[in-house]
């Protein structure tokens, strides 16, 4: 079984947010590997430990990515690519088709990547990569599993569970509760060293920048209001009432 998982790298989730001239600044960051993704990677490995095959992670970023994609493989990906070219970094829209390009030179049975990335929280990633591709798509898995070309998950909707079956190849999307990802080994670490990563530009993609070029800009960043110190109303049940309506109506406007 051919399998591939798209990975983003990601702002460790512990990591204070800086806003420097409407950019969010990188200076002395620590990049992770999105922690949906995380359990991409280890369900491939799983799929691979239980159906034989490979594993391929693939990701497009800048050389810092490589540190995540060296993480993926000492859990016991195979190989990786790096798409590095900035002339296709973009919205969701550039980097469907670039993960596209990539899946169809790479070759794929089943992709998996996490339901959402924590930085955006758009979800669009693995949507829209099955229909640039062409093939089922499944989102939200808790469950997966595969006979043959069958392929049945469990995905999460709003707390409960729906049954979905479908066949090779598919997209799927990880949602938290799939597995619980492994720690890289050292001797995973030590053999990951060695393991292949391809970096590919452009050109190597058949690609350019404007056949990819994103369809939305980012005009301005900022960070939320700082939240003000809660009240307790005080008095009898129907004094706190009407302050409370008050407030609503003249402070907070909402009513």
């Amino acid at each position: 079984m051919n399998i591939v998982v798209v990975l983003k790298q990601t702002f460790d989730t512990e990591e204070k947010i800086v806003i420097q001239n409407g950019q969010i600044s990188e200076d002395g960051v620590e990049f992770i590997i999105n922690p949906y993704d995380e359990y991409a990677v280890e369900e491939a490995i799983k799929l691979k430990e239980e159906h034989g095959g490979e594993v391929t992670v693939v990701s497009v970023g800048p050389d810092r990515v490589e540190s995540s994609l060296r993480t993926a493989l000492a859990m016991g990906a195979d190989k990786a690519v790096l798409v590095d070219d900035e002339s296709l970094f973009g919205d969701e829209y550039t980097t469907a088709k670039v993960l596209a390009a990539v899946a169809k030179k790479v070759g794929f049975d089943i992709i998996i990547g996490g339901q959402m990335a924590v930085d955006s929280g758009a979800g669009q990633g693995g949507p829209r990569l099955a229909e640039e591709l062409g093939i089922n798509h499944v989102s939200t898995a808790v469950k997966l599993e595969v006979d043959g070309t069958t392929v049945r998950v469990e995905r999460d909707v709003e707390g409960d569970l729906e049954v979905v079956e479908t066949s090779l190849p598919v997209l799927i999307t990880a949602q938290q509760g799939l597995n619980e990802p492994r720690y890289p080994s050292l001797p995973g670490i030590m053999k990951a060293k060695k393991k292949p990563l391809e970096r590919l530009s452009a050109d190597d993609l058949g690609l350019t920048a404007e056949a990819v070029k994103a369809k939305t800009e980012i005009v301005d960043q900022t960070l939320p209001a700082k939240k003000q110190a809660g009240r307790i109303l005080s008095g009898d049940l129907a004094a706190q009432t009407s302050e409370l309506v008050q407030l609503l109506r003249n402070e907070a406007k909402v009513i």
